[in-house]
């Protein structure tokens, strides 16, 4: 009865504002009191058409028992047939559709992916955009500065969040190995929950200047609170590399990493080392930016234990400490290929500079 009552309210509050507000108005029973409350209005007016819910069906095998099979997500319209949305909310997917601001589902296709910021475009057939929305500058946010979240949080469609930009961050680590090259991700006060994840963060002109991506809290047990989205440049730069190349172009040394936190504390005393910080090498493919370079990779035995002498580790990127192999990628892939990066490398029980011209990315890689 409660949640009959929530609804009801709902609608009636609906109801009012759409005939208290049109064509950029204010009528004279005047229920925007504020010019915030007026600018929220306009751009909730302006965006909610363009945001979609999206509707995932998982493949049985990356269930759990007793999971449920279906997923929501949120994405919004860039293009005409083109839907922004998050990797993660997809990467699984059996099936997909896309649930219009009106009601109306369509079926959809993933056409680009790009896990290294967890960004990934839909193609949608037999609809065209009901409105597109534009992005912004994300390098010129200034803290304090309102953001509104729209999107299906707990599957509530059109819900809309307010709040402000508080603060970036490069210090947000995730277990789903996605997001990586993600240079600092944005914090706001906007609510961003489950369902949220892919829809557009806006600036109070109505441009995109992110997409919502996770929240941060204390724990699993506590809901978070602090909501993360992805910076709209780096999103841009994405789908433009996409509809192009079909890949990123970010810097990449294309060698796998370890922490070096991670090792046993005897295997970094052989090596001379007494910080745990930096990033051990492992495999350096032949061809790539890596190997071109002279990197050295570290060999493992038939059970995959390390062997003395490690190979090479990344204490430092363009003159800048690293605590771990996050923040090398996150240092790296803000180059563009042909740019050429200087890594600091502890070998043979010294620092030794080594610079890497960073390479044009393929499909396969």
């Amino acid at each position: 009865m409660n949640s009959q009552r929530g609804w009801g309210l709902g609608l009636l509050v609906c109801a009012a504002l759409a005939c208290a507000y049109f064509t950029g108005k204010v009528t004279a029973q005047r229920p925007l009191v504020t010019t915030d409350e007026i600018n929220t209005v306009e751009i909730t007016r302006q965006a909610l058409p363009a945001t979609v819910r999206v509707d995932v069906r998982i493949r049985a095998d990356a269930l759990q028992q007793g999971d449920n099979p279906n997923d929501t997500g949120s994405g919004f319209f860039y293009k005409s047939n083109l839907i922004v949305t998050n990797y993660h909310v997809v990467k699984d997917q059996e099936s997909l559709s896309v649930t219009l601001s009106d009601g109306r589902t369509v079926p959809a296709k993933v056409v680009g992916i790009d896990p290294g910021i967890d960004i990934a475009v839909l193609k949608v057939t037999g609809v065209s955009a009901p409105k597109t929305l534009s992005f912004g500058d994300s390098s010129r946010l200034v803290p304090g500065q309102k953001t509104v979240a729209i999107g299906a949080p707990l599957k509530y469609q059109n819900f809309i969040s307010t709040g402000v930009y508080s603060a970036p961050t490069l210090d947000l680590q995730r277990d789903d190995q996605l997001g990586g090259e993600v240079g600092e991700y944005m914090l706001t006060t906007a609510m961003i929950q489950g369902g949220n994840s892919g829809g557009p963060i806006l600036d109070s002109r109505g441009s995109v200047i992110g997409v919502a991506d996770a929240n941060a809290s204390p724990s699993q047990l506590v809901p978070g609170i602090i909501g993360v989205y992805i910076p709209a440049n780096i999103v841009k730069q994405s789908l433009s590399d996409l509809e192009t190349v079909g890949v990123s172009q970010r810097g990449t040394l294309g060698v796998t990493l370890q922490n070096l936190g991670d090792l046993d504390p005897a295997l970094r005393q052989l090596a001379g080392l007494s910080s745990s910080n930096g990033a051990l090498v492992g495999d350096v493919p032949a061809g790539s930016a890596g190997a071109r370079s002279g990197l050295r990779g570290s060999l493992k035995n038939n059970e995959g234990q390390l062997l003395a002498p490690l190979g090479d580790v990344i204490v430092a990127v363009d003159g800048k400490r690293v605590k771990s192999s996050y923040d090398v990628v996150r240092q790296v892939a803000a180059k563009r290929p042909g740019q050429t990066v200087t890594l600091t490398v502890w070998r043979n029980k010294k620092e030794v500079p080594v610079k890497v011209t960073l390479l044009k990315r393929t499909l396969a890689q």
